[in-house]
This record gives C-alpha cells, sequence and structure tokens, in this order.
C-alpha cells in the first residue's frame, strides 16, 4: 500500500490513519509542480492528493480514503464502534469537515482563482475566516457537549472516547486554522483537543516522516 502526499496537505489525515494503523506502506512524497505533470495524471487524474494505491488498485479523494483504511481493519475502532448509528456519525462529522470547512480554506488558499482584484481577495478571505470561525465554533460545542441543547458529558475525541478517521481529518483543518490565522482561540474544547491530537503517538509519527 502506497499513499501519495504532499507535507502539510490533507492527504496528512490519510498518512496519519496509517500510522495508528501500524501496518506495513510506503509514501511517494509529491512536489506541487508534479501535480498536474503527466507521470502523477496517471495516477490522479484531478493532480491532487491524497492518492493511495493498494495492489493494482488506486483509490483518489480524502474521505474515500480514510473510510477505506479504516474499514480495512475493524478491530482499530476508527469507524466508530462498529454500530450502524456509530459509523453514520463518524461519517457526519466526514462529510462535514469535507464539504463544509475543507471547502471554505479553500476560498482562502485558492482566493486569487476567484478573483483578481486584491482588495475583492481581501473581503473574500475575510469572509471565509468568519464563516470557519462559526463552523470550529460547532466542532468546539460537539466536544463540550452542549451542541444543539444537549447535556451530554465533554468529548475528548469527535466519536467516543477513542479517536477515529474523522479525528485525523479535522487535526489537519486544525493546523490550517493555526497556520492561516483564523482566530479560534476563544473554543476551550477545541484548544484542549488540539493538544491532546497534537501529542498522540501516531500524529507526531506521521508529522515527522512529512519534515524528512
Amino acid at each position: 500500500m502506497k499513499l501519495y502526499y504532499m507535507p502539510g496537505a490533507c492527504s496528512l489525515a490519510a498518512h496519519i490513519v496509517l500510522q495508528w494503523l501500524n501496518k506495513p506502506y510506503e509514501t511517494e512524497r509529491v512536489a506541487r509542480d508534479a501535480l498536474k505533470q503527466p507521470a502523477y495524471l496517471a495516477i490522479n487524474p484531478l493532480g491532487a492528493v491524497p492518492s493511495l494505491t493498494d495492489g493494482d488498485w488506486t483509490l483518489t479523494q480524502n474521505v474515500a480514503i480514510l473510510e477505506y483504511l479504516a474499514e480495512g481493519d475493524s478491530t482499530r475502532g476508527l469507524m466508530g464502534d462498529g454500530s450502524a448509528r456509530s459509523r453514520a456519525e463518524v461519517r457526519r462529522w466526514l462529510g462535514f469537515l469535507n464539504s463544509d470547512v475543507h471547502k471554505t480554506f479553500g476560498m482562502i488558499f485558492g482566493v486569487k482563482s476567484w478573483h483578481d482584484d486584491e482588495a475583492v481577495q481581501d473581503v473574500l478571505q475575510a469572509n471565509a475566516k468568519t464563516k470557519l470561525n462559526h463552523l470550529f465554533g460547532i466542532v468546539d460545542q460537539h466536544l463540550a457537549g452542549t451542541l444543539d441543547g444537549q447535556h451530554a458529558a465533554p468529548r475528548d475525541y469527535l466519536i467516543g472516547a477513542q479517536p477515529s478517521v474523522a479525528d485525523a481529518y479535522l487535526y489537519v483543518m486544525l493546523r490550517w486554522a493555526h497556520a492561516k490565522q483564523v482566530d479560534i482561540s476563544n473554543f476551550g474544547h477545541l484548544s484542549a483537543y488540539f493538544d491532546r491530537m497534537d501529542n498522540d503517538a501516531g500524529v507526531q509519527a506521521a508529522l515527522k516522516d512529512e519534515a524528512a
């Protein structure tokens, strides 16, 4: 099994999950200027990371890769506790992160593709940061156990007491928030969550691999 990645990109989530699985795998770093070259486009026609090869089969799209890795070893609990409801909860947060959070970051990373005027770009990025603050606030409420009027105990992770593949994805989004100065300083549960993930052995191993 081989993961094609770019340091700091969303492919870091799959890299973390591969570390959690503690099974042999390979990685190949893809340079930004190689993404749209024929050699890599033959692997992923979108010219994006991550891509995962398993034997003679290639899988693209971050969420699909995360689910595939999790379902390959149900003993790790990376799709929840195995019940239909727990798996649905993991998919709920994967969908939220992919369709809402990650998509909104696209306005920050790729703002030049939306408008040529720098003043307009500044407005678009500011609006994106405001929306991201709202989205991360929702996650903070969930971790606090107060989302939608709930009165549950605070959560260490998105789904229960152990991390799932959705946590690997959320961790990457939080790293992006810090890098792009998205203000999430008022979210205490999210801050504690980030520190918890940042100190995870699998997370640290993946970060070390990507920094090498």
